[in-house]
């Protein structure tokens, strides 16, 4: 059984260091301009066709002796002169800003400490070897929604070594024995994907 648990009057930061636990997952709304067309795209997994709260998926690591709190995803950092493309480690920082991320959550599996461990080594083994993040499989990902009998299949534009944000998270989970989207190849999955999973955990959902 899963369990949705509402919180409010909580600030980013706040919501982040209560809930987030090592090999939680976290979702994450935000409102650039590829970040609404993301949540657009998961309209198609709504009956109501309602766009998705969620732009990005991504792992917490738990906090590091710097006392900050750190996650594992596949994004696009840009800053100047410098651009990573591809799984990386980041402070959970870069969300505590409610205007640019409006939208939060964070998916307890209830992981035990070897189903933890086997997700976090899983996911800095991908940052260790650099795995890159994909925008063609966006791409590929926006027409499989519109024709749902393609998506267990591999996404045709996807590259070696490869994968943005919830791919990244389906599949390492895969690794630690666990499919959060079965049916679905990672290739074709979305952030809605990864909030619908029907493995049983808990959904604490920040509400404005």
């Amino acid at each position: 059984m899963s369990e949705t648990v509402t919180v409010s009057k909580l600030s980013n930061r706040q919501f982040i260091e209560q809930y987030a636990k090592p090999g939680c997952v976290g979702l994450v709304g935000g409102t650039t301009l590829i970040e609404k067309m993301i949540r657009r795209a998961g309209r198609h997994l709504d009956e109501n066709r309602r766009w998705s709260l969620w732009s990005h998926a991504l792992i917490f690591e738990g906090k590091r002796v710097d006392g900050h709190q750190w996650v594992i995803e596949s994004d696009l950092d840009i800053h100047s002169k410098h651009i990573r493309l591809g799984v990386q480690e980041n402070r959970a920082d870069k969300y505590f800003d409610t205007e640019t991320f409006p939208s939060l959550a964070v998916l307890d599996f209830g992981l035990n400490e070897q189903q933890t461990n086997a997700v976090l080594g899983s996911a800095l083994s991908m940052a260790a070897n650099r795995a890159r993040y994909s925008l063609r499989e966006l791409i590929g990902t926006a027409v499989a929604l519109r024709n749902p009998w393609i998506r267990e299949r591999k996404n045709l534009l996807a590259r070696r070594r490869s994968m943005y944000c919830s791919g990244f998270v389906q599949y390492v989970f895969q690794r630690a024995g666990i499919d959060l989207v079965p049916g679905v190849h990672p290739s074709h999955n979305s952030p809605e994907d990864i909030s619908r999973t029907p493995v049983p955990h808990t959904t604490y959902l920040l509400r404005r």
